[in-house]
């Protein structure tokens, strides 16, 4: 079998830059034609398939997970919404079943930088490894439940298991957005910094990350990662079926 080299996938991927220096410091950096990443079939088909690259490709070290300009992510795309069909349900499930275990899956520490806003699809940063965020960071899950969609892609699980339970469902419930300094409070997030410091301070413990051998990088990675993965393994195909039985109202027939 061929072996993937970063300068095979590195353009592949119309919704992630990525850049990596000499230390195997990989950055994946989130877009939409440039500016913040807005959320649509075209992320959410992407992301599965970049970190699966990223996975098998053993030159990358420590890898630095952000968003781009003013928010990491805090729209969706409108023409992606609409009727819900069997076979458009059976697309995101496929995607969708793929996106956080693929991300796990990356063998080394994932470090999540969020600056601005990140609404849809904070689980992508708040499962890395390191989570930094900008002090005008504001974290939240308002897309789900308060529009009337189950919060069954991944999230059901996340949240109860960073938040605690309680705090968990009441955050999916309401809609609730944590501000930075709320999320560092509830450990959510590890630390907090001024915006222009965010990425400077990533890569800072990227560096420091990287000083360590391989399989110390991966083998920790594993470790520490183990319980997520069940939890995902035990949960996540069973919300992604739930989530689409909810939008059965929307289907034709």
């Amino acid at each position: 079998m061929a072996v993937l080299r970063f300068d095979d996938y590195s353009q592949r991927y119309r919704h992630v830059a990525m850049t990596r220096d000499d230390l195997g410091v990989l950055q994946l950096r989130l877009h939409t034609d440039g500016g913040p990443l807005i959320w649509g079939e075209g992320p959410h088909t992407e992301l599965s398939y970049c970190f699966a690259d990223v996975a098998s490709d053993r030159e990358n070290r420590v890898i630095v997970l952000t968003g781009t300009g003013q928010d990491f992510c805090a729209r969706i795309d409108d023409s992606w919404a609409g009727p819900m069909t069997p076979e458009k349900w059976d697309l995101m499930f496929h995607h969708g079943n793929r996106l956080l275990r693929n991300l796990l899956d990356i063998e080394v520490p994932v470090i999540g930088a969020i600056q601005g806003k990140a609404l849809l699809h904070a689980e992508l940063a708040v499962l890395s490894d390191v989570v930094l965020a900008s002090a005008d960071a504001v974290i939240g899950d308002p897309i789900h439940f308060k529009n009337g969609i189950v919060s069954g892609d991944g999230v059901h699980i996340i949240w109860p298991m960073l938040l605690g339970p309680n705090r968990g469902r009441y955050f999916l419930l309401t809609g609730e957005r944590l501000s930075a300094q709320q999320a560092h409070e509830l450990d959510v997030v590890g630390e907090v910094l001024p915006r222009e410091q965010l990425l400077t301070r990533a890569h800072e413990i990227a560096r420091s990350l990287a000083a360590k051998p391989d399989l110390v990088l991966r083998y920790t990675r594993h470790a520490i990662t183990h319980r997520i993965k069940q939890a995902l393994a035990e949960g996540l195909s069973l919300g992604l079926a739930l989530e689409g039985l909810g939008a059965q109202s929307d289907w034709p027939g």
